[in-house]
């Protein structure tokens, strides 16, 4: 390998993101740490903890099936991610699918083929919506939506503190079996009723499902806007989900696994294992979900051909 080869390879660039990424992560921290030590910020600390506080009839703690809702969410949004980038980089699918439709639906939209690992993107987001769905339901059913909808202004100043808070390695006092600190739930806001939503409305827009001959309703919403939307909220997702595993990890790794694994509040293993049994799941989906094996199942509502 050539001098020029070695500065265009991609290990070289990754030489240098490391080590920039890592300085800048030490610059925040000691940023931080001097900030806080500023006589205005120690009061703005005093006056803001970082929590905003919640109604009196929130509920406390986490149901049995917000536990399941989390692992299904988090299982198949891992594998719509790992199949939406697949899609995206995938220039030779190994197989292509073609729905069987038939009346009304065959005259709006006639059968498009699309590649397996499509079918397969678009199977996981209905089944991620239904899962959603069911979640929407449940938590505006049961006041477990109060603990992540903001009702108070101080949730902003509140939110800066918290962040302050975790850059300087000094993490805030919290006790989410109670209640989320601001930046949380501002954070879980943002995923539930705005990210998802648009990871929704995008997908749709780009999906066969859309009516291709409705030409006000795709001048009103053109695809190009849908796919400026999607991959942004794909990267969002991605960014969530490293700095989520890593404060949970970090900040009480067993209390917060059985927070959302094991539904109890305790410092016990129990969570923990249902954490790593959820691990090998997704290990075994993020493995096995190969042409060989999907191909019969997408035949089930289609014609797949081989490449």
């Amino acid at each position: 390998m050539t001098r020029t080869q070695w500065f265009k390879h991609r290990w070289f660039k990754l030489l240098w993101i490391v080590p920039a990424a890592v300085a800048a992560l030490v610059f925040v921290v000691l940023a931080a740490q001097w900030v806080r030590d500023l006589a205005p910020v120690r009061a703005f600390l005093e006056q803001y903890p970082g929590e905003s506080e919640l109604p009196a009839d929130a509920p406390v703690g986490f149901p049995a099936w917000l536990a399941w809702q989390h692992f299904l969410s988090s299982f198949f949004l891992l594998l719509i991610i790992r199949t939406g980038w697949t899609v995206r980089t995938n220039k030779r699918p190994a197989a292509h699918w073609t729905r069987q439709n038939s009346g009304v639906l065959r005259t709006r939209n006639p059968p498009t083929r699309i590649s397996l690992d499509l079918w397969l993107h678009l199977s996981l987001d209905a089944l991620w919506v239904l899962n959603g769905i069911v979640f929407y339901v449940l938590i505006f059913a049961t006041g477990q939506w109060l603990r992540l909808v903001p009702i108070h202004w101080d949730v902003f100043p509140n939110a800066l503190s918290a962040a302050l808070q975790y850059a300087s390695l000094n993490w805030p006092t919290e006790d989410g079996w109670v209640n989320y600190n601001s930046l949380q739930l501002l954070a879980y806001f943002t995923v539930v009723f705005i990210a998802s939503p648009l990871a929704i409305v995008s997908g749709l827009r780009m999906s066969g499902a859309w009516p291709r001959a409705a030409a006000r309703l795709n001048a009103i919403y053109p695809i190009r806007l849908a796919r400026a939307v999607h991959l942004p909220v794909m990267i969002f997702f991605v960014g969530f989900i490293v700095v989520h595993v890593t404060l949970v990890l970090a900040t009480g790794a067993l209390r917060n696994l059985n927070h959302m694994y094991a539904a109890r509040s305790e410092d016990s293993w129990v969570g923990f294992w249902f954490f790593a049994a959820s691990l090998v799941v997704m290990a075994v989906a993020w493995v096995g979900l190969r042409p060989v094996v999907l191909r019969p199942i997408a035949a089930l509502t289609g014609s797949v051909t081989r490449r």
